[in-house]
């Protein structure tokens, strides 16, 4: 049925085939949110730390559609789809995001543990870029990426046993709380995981027929439509954890996010196929990405609040970004 549905997709007007679309990101969604909960409950049935599983596992299951989605959309010779997804997650998470989570209410870090992650992703940030700067991520670097991804998640196990009790207590309110049994989590684990896959066909497949019928480049899709729909997670997880004060949970989730979509999926999708990076990503993009991480990283370090006023100004740098990013990939203006 699905081969079905994707391969009439040059047939169908553009409402149903938008309709498909933001019915592939409902499935990637409640893959993600499965996915999470089963390996959550597994993670508490074998007794592991609450913040480890708030720190990785969770992290990595709101970063799941952006994996599958880039990867089948490399798997189909996407690469656009595949780095713009990258690319425009992070512009979302570190603009967008934030913006709003300090519009809800405004963002104090303290954890220690946070900022110890600053220095990491710019160092990562860096080196993505400059092997974005080489026209194609090869295998070798992708490993490169994946082998810096382990270091991480060891770096966050041996600092979790130093978090004081109120950034515990609030990782363990950011992780699912219900238990299931061994073979529940298991279930919710593999139903997870066969509605990631079977939204990103559909989300990819639609995508693409967009970018066709729009006359725009994949690139472009991949840096909006799919970047965004594909943060919704980590924004309906930061405004939540806005409206509970949980400041420290807010930034952890967009600085585990921006780390694990650089390193988990453009290490990781580049690892199995190289990713050919398009030219006109690195006029505007990649510089927009690095500032916006070194943005981050200076609310981070600083102690810095991030008052409304200045979540709005986040928001409209990152809108200017995507018009800019827009305007030069349908070659309105090129840099």
């Amino acid at each position: 049925m699905l081969s079905y549905l994707t391969t009439s997709l040059p047939t169908l007007p553009g409402s149903a085939l938008f309709l498909i679309f933001i019915v592939g990101l409902g499935f990637l969604f409640m893959g993600g949110d499965w996915l999470c909960k089963g390996a959550s409950s597994l993670a508490l049935r074998l007794k592991v730390s609450p913040i480890i599983i708030g720190l990785t596992i969770v992290s990595a299951a709101t970063s799941l559609p952006e994996m599958i989605t880039s990867l089948a959309g490399a798997l189909q010779g996407s690469s656009g789809i595949a780095l713009g997804n990258v690319i425009g997650s992070n512009l979302a998470n570190s603009g967008l995001i934030l913006g709003i989570a300090a519009l809800v209410y405004p963002i104090t870090i303290h954890s220690r543990i946070i900022r110890k992650e600053v220095p990491f992703l710019i160092l990562v940030t860096g080196l993505f870029s400059i092997f974005c700067y080489t026209g194609v991520i090869q295998r070798w670097m992708g490993l490169i990426l994946i082998g810096l991804l382990a270091v991480y998640i060891l770096f966050l196990i041996r600092q979790s046993t130093k978090v004081d009790k109120l950034i515990e207590r609030e990782y363990t309110q950011g992780i699912p709380q219900e238990t299931y049994s061994i073979l529940g989590s298991l279930l919710f684990i593999a139903g997870g995981s066969l509605f990631l896959a079977f939204g990103a066909e559909l989300a990819v497949d639609t995508a693409i027929e967009l970018a066709y019928r729009l006359n725009v480049s994949d690139t472009l899709i991949g840096l909006t439509l799919i970047a965004i729909g594909t943060s919704l997670p980590e924004l309906a997880a930061c405004v939540i954890a806005a409206k509970r004060g949980q400041s420290d949970l807010c930034a952890g989730n967009i600085m585990g996010s921006n780390l694990f979509n650089l390193l988990f999926i453009g290490g990781g999708v580049s690892a199995i196929i190289p990713l050919g990076v398009d030219p006109s990503l690195l006029g505007i993009e990649i510089p927009a990405l690095v500032i916006t991480t070194l943005l981050l990283s200076l609310i981070c370090l600083t102690d810095l609040t991030v008052t409304r006023l200045e979540g709005a100004l986040l928001v409209l740098l990152y809108m200017c970004v995507i018009l800019l990013s827009g305007m030069s990939q349908t070659g309105i203006f090129i840099i």
